[in-house]
């Protein structure tokens, strides 16, 4: 069994059953049929199933708020938000299972096939396994699940084991909703799940939001069957503050986008920050004034900021980096201090850029700065990243602005706002180590399907 824990407090939440291998493999089998089933539904009768969905997770949202929040640490006012999300989220995909257009492709450009008439129609992939991470599980969870049930495929979800359950409290109101039986499935456990998840060949894609090791290794397992694996994977994302500059502005970009959202376990994160030499004192001493107005404690009350990180573990990881940067020559200017799980907002200054703890990913609310004379010289630091998610730029010059982002590589930039910025309507994901895939209401129902042409021969007279 795993126990559920509230990280703040230890409190047990709630016992969750790790399923054995034969048990993941009968999940598959069953996902089959269900496949089947979803796949025979018309387009219209899967966007009234996601729209159901949406509305009795709306009815429940303030309930799913606080058990979400209770589990993960997340503060309840931003856990409200990822709710909202997972709502819309189901809502967008509804109205994707309507528009998964096919093509009429013109065979007479080919000489000798003029009188033929080619179309593509779009089928579900098959089963789609869902791996979804702890930071975001509600909201990660829909993005993956309700795209598959919106192309007609069946969806196997394996929410994280440290917090689980929300996600399969969801899983009840999908089943309530009216989704077929073994159409949409819930394995619960720790890694080995996730492999024969990548391994079996009842499973036609995996979609993961995880670390770039596990990515790596679901690939490799995936290779063998030859299915689709979709990765949306770590970031070091850089937030690049101009000379020219709104340095209030950009240092609650930091504070809200690294400080404070997800308590600095977000992907997409402010993870470095590099600032013009000639404003560098003025932005890290309005950083410092931003950051003091953060409240760190319990995650349920409704005046916290910033919550305990997902477990002791990761506070003690973080507080191991933070003290990798200072041996570095990195200064900590406020905060840095450990109470099991809770870490409190770190700034460092003077971060030299040559620390592999600065190039490494920091997942918890910690801010290094480091300082640059020239922007091109800043490009070349942000692209110098295994990593390549989202960057941030703050200048008031537009044409700086897009020179900067044309040769950021990443898969988006922000103009004058925190890298921490997610809409599931923008493809999401990014380049080099990140993964590659882009995940958003537009592009992942059409990932999960399959191109079939079809060729009418002597169509035309």
């Amino acid at each position: 069994m795993i126990e559920v824990r509230n990280p703040g407090t230890g409190e047990l939440l709630g016992e969750v059953e790790s399923c054995t291998e034969e048990h993941v493999a009968s999940v598959v089998d069953t996902a089959q049929e269900g496949q089947r089933e979803m796949a025979a539904l018309a387009a219209h009768e899967r966007e009234s199933l996601l729209r159901r969905v949406a509305d009795l997770i709306e009815a429940e949202a303030e309930s799913l708020a606080r058990l979400l929040a209770a589990e993960n640490g997340k503060p309840i006012v931003q856990t409200r938000g990822e709710v909202a999300a997972a709502v819309r989220i189901f809502r967008g995909y509804a109205g994707e299972a309507t528009r998964l257009f096919g093509r009429q492709i013109p065979l007479d450009a080919v000489p000798g096939l003029e009188r033929h008439l080619a179309v593509t129609i779009r089928e579900p992939l098959g089963v789609v396994a869902a791996i979804v991470p702890f930071n975001y599980p509600v909201e990660l969870y829909a993005h993956k699940a309700a795209a598959a049930l919106a192309a007609g495929n069946a969806v196997v979800v394996q929410p994280p084991a440290r917090c689980p359950l929300a996600v399969l409290r969801v899983a009840e109101l999908v089943a309530q909703a009216g989704a077929p039986p073994h159409a949409h499935q819930v394995v619960t456990g720790g890694v080995r799940v996730s492999q024969l998840l990548a391994e079996l060949p009842g499973i036609a894609a995996v979609s993961l939001t995880g670390s770039t090791v596990a990515g790596r290794e679901l690939a490799r397992r995936g290779a063998d069957t030859l299915k689709k694996v979709f990765l949306e994977l770590g970031g070091n994302d850089a937030l690049i503050v101009c000379a020219d500059a709104d340095l209030t502005e950009a240092a609650r970009a930091v504070v809200l986008g690294r400080l404070a959202r997800g308590n600095g376990q977000i992907c997409c994160a402010v993870k470095r920050v590099y600032a013009d030499r000639a404003v560098y004192d003025d932005f890290v001493a309005v950083l410092l004034e931003e950051t003091g107005k953060l409240s760190v404690g319990d995650q349920l009350q409704e005046s916290t900021d910033v919550g305990p990180l997902i477990a002791e573990e990761a506070a003690e990881r973080v507080e191991a980096a933070v003290d990798r940067l200072v041996a570095d020559g990195a200064r900590l200017v406020t905060g840095g201090g450990r109470r099991g799980a809770f870490y409190d907002p770190a700034v460092l200054s003077d971060v030299p850029v040559s620390s592999a703890a600065f190039n490494e990913e920091i997942f918890g609310p910690v801010a290094p700065v480091a300082s640059f004379t020239d922007p091109m010289e800043a490009v070349r630091l942000a692209n110098d990243s295994p990593y390549g998610l989202q960057a941030a730029v703050f200048t008031r010059d537009i044409s700086r602005a897009f020179t900067i982002a044309s040769r950021l590589d990443v898969g988006g930039v922000v103009i004058n706002g925190s890298t921490a910025l997610r809409a599931e309507n923008l493809p999401f994901g990014g380049t080099k180590d990140t993964g590659g895939f882009r995940e958003g209401v537009h592009d992942t129902a059409l990932e999960f399907t399959r191109q079939k042409t079809v060729i009418i021969t002597e169509a035309f007279g």
